[in-house]
């Protein structure tokens, strides 16, 4: 068992289309591109440092919720977009950080997503540096509960052949999107429940060289399937770890839940795997033009192989 020896506090550097402009009240006020929005953030406990009627003068389209929601807004609950004449229905942003930049095409859902967690591009830099230390042959790289496909797209301009799985089609149709945009290859779509399919993977004896596991709280596969983070995370990642190449690989959970930390991530990890080399785990998180800095995900990540970072 190898144990981190410190935790990290993440935030991405190059982003020079997204910005978070402030945040409190249970929200935030984020840029993407030119356009600017306004949505619910239950960790933004704290006060705005800018006024309302800023926000109100800043944001391009502000998402409410329907009456009677709670002041934590929860990911099924749904609700709507006000957008100011000019604001379109979808746009797109480049990460320009990862070889010739990827491409994303954001859209304003009922369910206050737009598309992509810009924090997350921390976690990408590292795919695309991982899956470039395997080496110069073409690594399998499995994405789970892949949403738009930020990590497929990293691993993908590597030089990894990815499999991307989620149980969504409309969103599988979006990560697509994406990938022609940022003229992209080497991706196999997968719609299905990701349980099913890793357990279907063990099975077969397939071996990935990298495994990128991004579980929400509570979602539902293709079929009905129910996933519940806290009973099912164990049994998820059991199995991807006996999928991951033992000699020349890397492991990346990332959790957003509140309440699960990555000394959790960490410890779960360890209970049930040996061969981990590089440990890393700490918290994602974007800073505010004031200075406050959101935490947005925590994760835990290694190598199996003994090359330095």
């Amino acid at each position: 068992m190898k144990l981190s020896e410190h935790i990290d506090l993440i935030s991405p550097g190059n982003w020079s289309d997204y910005e978070l402009i402030d945040s409190g009240d249970f929200q935030k006020l984020e840029r993407f591109g030119k356009f600017v929005v306004s949505r619910p953030e239950p960790q933004a406990i704290w006060e705005k440092a800018l006024s309302n009627s800023e926000w109100e003068k800043l944001a391009h389209a502000v998402y409410t919720r329907r009456k009677g929601s709670s002041a934590v807004l929860s990911d099924d609950e749904k609700g709507e977009w006000k957008r100011k004449p000019g604001m379109p229905e979808q746009w797109v942003v480049e990460y320009p950080a990862i070889d010739r930049g990827l491409k994303f095409r954001l859209g304003l859902t009922s369910f206050k997503h737009i598309g992509i967690f810009p924090e997350q591009a921390a976690n990408w830099d590292y795919i695309h540096k991982s899956t470039k230390d395997l080496g110069p042959s073409q690594p399998q790289v499995l994405n789970l509960f892949a949403y738009t496909g930020g990590a497929s797209l990293a691993a993908s301009a590597a030089g990894a052949k990815v499999t991307h799985v989620d149980s969504v089609k409309p969103v599988i149709n979006w990560a697509g999107e994406n990938s022609r945009l940022s003229e992209l290859g080497n991706i196999r779509w997968i719609i299905d429940d990701a349980m099913k399919f890793v357990l279907r993977e063990v099975r077969r004896g397939s071996v990935y060289q990298g495994i990128i596991l991004d579980p929400p709280a509570y979602g539902r596969g293709p079929e009905g399937e129910k996933w519940v983070l806290e009973d099912n995370l164990r049994e998820m990642v059991q199995a991807c770890l006996s999928l991951l190449d033992k000699q020349n690989g890397f492991f990346l959970l990332n959790l957003y839940s509140v309440g699960f930390s990555a000394i959790i991530a960490e410890s779960l990890v360890n209970s049930v795997y040996s061969d981990i080399f590089n440990p890393e785990l700490g918290e994602l998180f974007l800073t505010d033009r004031g200075g406050r800095r959101l935490p947005l995900g925590v994760f835990y990540r290694f190598k199996t192989n003994r090359k330095p970072n």
